[in-house]
């Protein structure tokens, strides 16, 4: 199923749609302000196992990052953001950043890796923002790379359906996608590391 979702003025009933195959344990690929992710409900286990056999990595491996619709969601998942980091975060959220910080403990333990760490991304999307509000919690998100070595990552909504379309249970279009990542920002220890230099750009 292809979802064509307005990227300027997204449109309720597709929002809703989108959002009730997430919330029936579904997993669909969607815009970012960066490359197309792949994702569902943070709170459905067997979503979260699709996903990770989808990107072909065991979970207690994975990198899963959460996308949250505001700031107001950060004290549900982390255990702690000092001043610096929140200011950090204000100042470069929604953006293009992913902020890698100590998890809390409501945080679903399928993601409670060794480093108890979480990462946190708000685009600056209002497609992918629409669904997570709508959902009311955040969305998993890990990056759509492609096959193609050349390519890295696929652009095109309708290649990405032609090529995914019987691998997920739905493909939002909202546009062509960029092909750089987010800046990856480790916040969980004693000062903030650029981990992954994306397409963000912040001094330190």
């Amino acid at each position: 199923m292809i979802l064509h979702i307005h990227p300027d003025n997204p449109g309720e009933r597709q929002v809703q749609k989108a959002t009730e195959i997430l919330q029936k344990g579904g997993v669909i690929i969607f815009p970012t302000d960066t490359v197309y992710g792949l994702g569902c409900d943070i709170y459905n286990g067997r979503a979260v196992e699709r996903v990770a056999r989808f990107k072909g990595i065991p979970i207690e491996k994975a990198n899963f990052s959460f996308i949250c619709h505001d700031l107001s969601h950060l004290s549900d998942f982390a255990r702690h953001v000092d001043n610096v980091t929140f200011k950090l975060m204000k100042q470069c959220l929604p953006g293009p950043f992913t902020f890698i910080l100590e998890a809390s403990h409501n945080v679903p333990r399928v993601f409670r890796n060794k480093k108890k760490t979480i990462g946190i991304r708000i685009p600056d999307n209002k497609i992918i923002r629409a669904i997570v509000k709508e959902l009311g919690h955040p969305v998993l998100t890990t990056s759509l790379h492609d096959e193609d070595e050349v390519l890295d990552y696929i652009t095109d909504p309708e290649l990405i359906h032609d090529r995914y379309q019987n691998l997920v249970d739905a493909i939002v279009d909202g546009g062509y996608g960029n092909i750089y990542p987010s800046t990856v920002i480790d916040c969980s220890g004693d000062e903030p590391v650029i981990v992954r230099q994306g397409i963000g750009e912040v001094e330190l």
